[in-house]
């Protein structure tokens, strides 16, 4: 608690009278690109299991938080206080299993029961798709949509036959598709959000999985890089034959 007061004071002192002119110019606005910046990085921590970066970057998104609680508060609109408060209210309102006398059994029960006391807390939500951000990456949107939906029972009665055959019905169309202008790209979008599903109910993070692949690619084609360079070669010099035996290569090492 200490540590949160002190924190609060040295924001508020950085953006007031004598302060810094950099903290003093942002904005809730302004702030948004970057606080995106931090949660990527944090991202990256968790991926290379640094403890040490964690923990530098777990601040450094807790900065953003106390930036924002801190504009607001020179609005008069809330402060960190009732951030925190209202966080720990919502975290006892939703484990009812933990905080009160409900009997949940396994994660799937809490999970559900999460959903039901979210929608019960904000009953201005007509539609299931309410609240999914817009501004999410487009797979981690349309992940987002095909859950929300699923729990309002828009799913397949069958996954496991419905979505691989729905996969290749849009592939098909895809195939079919000579233009390259909005009709192939609308017939490419409808693979890819099949993909999503197919990820979904195989419990699967489209976005991760994606993230990781793209990952894959850029490992290889270093090594490939590398394996040419030691040919006193460089890759645009090859043939496409013998770009594939050094990419075999890369991919076995």
């Amino acid at each position: 608690m200490r540590e949160a007061k002190s924190l609060t004071r040295i924001m508020a002192k950085l953006r007031g009278p004598g302060g810094c002119p950099w903290d003093r110019k942002q904005t809730h606005r302004s702030l948004k690109p970057m606080i995106l910046e931090e949660v990527y990085e944090l991202l990256e921590a968790i991926d290379q299991g640094d403890d040490h970066a964690l923990k530098e970057e777990l601040g450094d998104v807790l900065l953003h938080v106390l930036f924002h609680a801190q504009l607001a508060r020179e609005r008069r609109a809330f402060d960190f206080t009732a951030v925190a408060k209202e966080l720990a209210d919502k975290l006892v309102r939703r484990h009812p299993h933990v905080f009160g006398q409900e009997k949940l059994r396994n994660p799937s029960q809490v999970l559900r029961r999460w959903h039901q006391l979210k929608q019960q807390e904000k009953p201005s939500r007509k539609s299931c798709l309410d609240g999914v951000p817009l501004s999410l990456p487009a797979l981690l949107y349309a992940q987002n949509l095909q859950k929300r939906a699923a729990r309002a029972g828009f799913d397949w009665p069958d996954p496991k036959k419905g979505v691989p055959a729905k996969i290749r019905e849009e592939i098909r169309e895809l195939t079919r598709t000579q233009s390259t202008g909005p009709s192939f790209g609308r017939e490419l979008g409808d693979v890819l959000f099949t993909l999503v599903n197919l990820a979904r109910h195989r419990k699967v993070d489209a976005e991760t999985a994606l993230r990781d692949a793209a990952r894959r690619f850029h490992t290889r084609v270093r090594k490939v890089e590398t394996l040419a360079g030691k040919l006193g070669r460089t890759t645009d010099s090859m043939t496409p034959q013998q770009l594939d035996r050094l990419w075999k290569k890369a991919k076995a090492l």
